[in-house]
C-alpha cells in the first residue's frame, strides 16, 4: 500500500469510524481531551517564545555587563533588556543600592559607599527578585504536568467506559460475534488514542522546558552571587572596626574643633561688642 492510499485511511477510515462508533460518553471524553489540548498546545508556544527571549536577552545582557567595571553603570546608562530574568534582578539590586547611597551613605576619601547593614538590604532584594523570577518562568508549567499525567488516563477512563458499552449491549443483544463486537472497540479505543496524542507533546515539551528553566534559574543564582561581590568590592564599606573608630573619633575631634573655633569666635566678638559699649558710655 502507497502512502497515497494510507492517508486516507489514517484520516477517513479508522479514526472516522472509530468515532463515529464511539459512545456518547467517548465522546464526551474526547472533547475534555481537546480542550486539554488546547490549554497545553498554548502553553508549549506561550513558554516556548518566554523562554527563547529570556536566552537571548541574559545573553546580550550579560555581555553588556562582563564589559563594565561599575556595578550601577548599565543603571545610570539607562540599558533595556526587558525579558532577561537576571536583568530584572539587576534592575532591583541596582535600585536598592542606589536608595541607601543617596539616604544612607558613608563617605569615605570623598567617595559614597553604603554600610553592611544597608548591604543585606541590597542582598535581600536580589534573592527576593531571583525566588519572583523564578516563580515566573515556573508559570504554567501545571498545566503541561497535568496534560501529561492525567491525559492517559482520561482517554483509558473513556476507553473502559465504551469496552464496558460495548460488552453490556452484547450481552443484551445475546450476539458474541466479532462484527458485532468491533465497531464498540473501536469506538472506545479511540479516546485513549486521543489520550495519549494529548499526552506525548505536552511530555517531550515539558521535559525539555523544565531543563531549560533549571539553567536558567542557576544562572540566575550565579549572577545573583555575582552582582553581590562586585556591589561589595566597590560600593561597601568594609573597612576594619578599629578603621573605623578612630576615622569616627577623628571626625568627632573636628567637629569639637571647630565648634570650640565658633564658640571662641562668638565669644570674642562679644568681648569686643562689650568694649565698645563701655568706650561710648
Amino acid at each position: 500500500m502507497t502512502p497515497l492510499e494510507m492517508t486516507p485511511l489514517l484520516a477517513d477510515g479508522a479514526l472516522q469510524f472509530a468515532f463515529e462508533k464511539a459512545t456518547t460518553e467517548g465522546k464526551v471524553t474526547i472533547g475534555t481531551l481537546v480542550v486539554v489540548s488546547l490549554f497545553s498546545w498554548t502553553v508549549i508556544l506561550t513558554k516556548a517564545r518566554q523562554l527563547w527571549i529570556a536566552r537571548r536577552e541574559a545573553k546580550k545582557f550579560f555581555t553588556v555587563y562582563r564589559a563594565t567595571r561599575d556595578p550601577l553603570e548599565l543603571a545610570r546608562k539607562n540599558a533595556d533588556f526587558e525579558g532577561a530574568p537576571a536583568y530584572e534582578l539587576y534592575v532591583a539590586g541596582a535600585d536598592e543600592l542606589d536608595y541607601h547611597l543617596k539616604n544612607h551613605a558613608v563617605t569615605i576619601k570623598g567617595e559614597q559607599r553604603v554600610s553592611t547593614a544597608s548591604f543585606e538590604s541590597v542582598k535581600v532584594a536580589l534573592e527576593r527578585t531571583a525566588s519572583q523570577q523564578a516563580l515566573a518562568l515556573e508559570k504554567g508549567m501545571i498545566v503541561l504536568s497535568t496534560a501529561v499525567a492525567g491525559g492517559p488516563f482520561i482517554g483509558l477512563l473513556g476507553t473502559v467506559w465504551g469496552v464496558m458499552e460495548t460488552f453490556s449491549g452484547i450481552a443484551k443483544a445475546n450476539s458474541a460475534s466479532l462484527t458485532t463486537m468491533a465497531p464498540g472497540v473501536a469506538g472506545a479505543l479511540i479516546a485513549t488514542v486521543v489520550g495519549l496524542l494529548v499526552a506525548i507533546p505536552a511530555m517531550f515539551a515539558y521535559n525539555f522546558m523544565v531543563t531549560s528553566i533549571r539553567a536558567i534559574t542557576q544562572e540566575l543564582d550565579a549572577f545573583a552571587t555575582e552582582f553581590a561581590t562586585s556591589i561589595e568590592h566597590v560600593y561597601v564599606d568594609n573597612r576594619p572596626l578599629g578603621e573605623e573608630i578612630n576615622e569616627a573619633n577623628k571626625a568627632l575631634a573636628d567637629q569639637l574643633t571647630q565648634s570650640n573655633v565658633a564658640l571662641g569666635d562668638r565669644i570674642v566678638g562679644a568681648l569686643q561688642g562689650a568694649n565698645l559699649a563701655g568706650r561710648v558710655n
